[in-house]
């Protein structure tokens, strides 16, 4: 049997942009990226602590250090910048592994900077 378990979570992390005429996705500091195991083309989730919005997209790398998480496209109709979004990504695994499994967590500060 396998089980969708949770991968990856940036938890609390500040919205810089919303881009409408971009043509999808998250973009996502690369250091924040990096420190939540999040690769470029990954599905995530986004859920919106201002408005309750959740939303499904994949994930684009921003420049690294910059802070940067931005919406793009029809997910921009979702979030407004300064919004609180938490970004989470999901793995599908065998019931076994799954219960040894640990997922990356990481706690921004005000700063979008990775707070591990």
């Amino acid at each position: 049997m396998q089980i969708e378990v949770i991968k990856s979570k940036i938890h609390r992390v500040t919205v810089t942009g919303a881009d409408l005429q971009y043509i999808g996705s998250i973009t996502i500091d690369q250091a924040l990226m990096d420190a939540s195991n999040l690769i470029e083309g990954e599905k995530v989730q986004i859920v919106n602590i201002n408005n309750g919005e959740r939303l499904e997209t994949y994930v684009i790398p921003g420049a690294r250090n910059s802070g940067e998480i931005t919406l793009n496209g029809p997910a921009a109709r979702k979030v407004a910048k300064g919004d609180i979004v938490i970004i989470i990504s999901y793995a599908t695994l065998d019931f076994e592994e799954a219960k040894k499994f640990k997922p990356c967590l990481v706690f921004p500060n005000e700063k979008n900077n990775s707070l591990k």
